[in-house]
C-alpha cells in the first residue's frame, strides 16, 4: 500500500540508517549503510571518522562518475508483518571536498547524531537533490487516511 509522500519523508528522516546505492561507469552496483540526514529536498551523508579500509571510497567514485543515487530505509518486524514498510528516494549526487561548502550538511548531521557533535566529520559530503520517493507499507491505518481501500489477503 502506497503512503503519501509527508508520511514517506517523515519516516526516511526518522531513520537512523539508510542504504545508499550507486552505480559506477561500468554498470556494477555498490550498497553501502550511511548516517544521514534529510531536510527538504536535500539528503546529506559525511564520510566520517570510522575505520574505512581506503579513502578511496568506491560510493565517491560511482558518485562522481554517473551523479545518480538511490537510498532506502525500511522497517521490518520478523513477528508482525502488519508492521513492515520502505521508504526509498532517488536523486542527483556531488561530492563536496572543501570544508567550507559542507557547513550546513556538517551542521543537518550534527543535529541528528550525537557523536558528530563530539567528532564532526572530516571527509567529504554527498549532497543528494532528492527527485522521487517512493515508499510502501503492509500497515491498512495508512490506506484507510488516504481514503482508498486496503487490497483482499490472498
Amino acid at each position: 500500500m502506497e503512503l503519501v509522500e509527508a508520511e514517506l519523508r517523515g519516516r526516511f528522516a526518522a531513520a537512523r540508517v539508510a542504504r545508499l546505492a550507486t552505480v559506477g561507469e561500468t554498470g556494477r552496483p555498490h550498497l553501502v549503510p550511511i548516517t544521514f540526514a534529510l531536510v527538504g529536498d536535500v539528503v546529506v551523508t559525511a564520510v566520517d571518522h570510522k575505520p574505512k579500509t581506503t579513502t578511496d571510497l568506491v560510493r565517491l567514485r560511482n558518485v562522481r562518475a554517473t551523479g545518480r543515487v538511490s537510498m532506502l530505509v525500511d522497517d521490518y518486524d520478523d513477528a508482525d508483518w502488519s508492521r513492515l514498510w520502505w521508504v526509498r528516494l532517488d536523486g542527483s549526487a556531488r561530492v563536496i571536498e572543501r570544508a567550507g561548502e559542507c557547513g550546513s550538511a556538517l551542521e543537518w548531521l550534527a543535529a541528528k547524531y550525537r557523536q558528530y557533535r563530539d567528532d564532526p566529520p572530516t571527509g567529504p559530503v554527498v549532497w543528494i537533490d532528492v527527485d522521487t520517493v517512493r515508499g510502501w507499507t503492509h500497515t491498512p491505518e495508512a490506506v484507510r487516511r488516504r481514503g482508498a481501500r486496503p487490497r483482499p489477503r490472498r
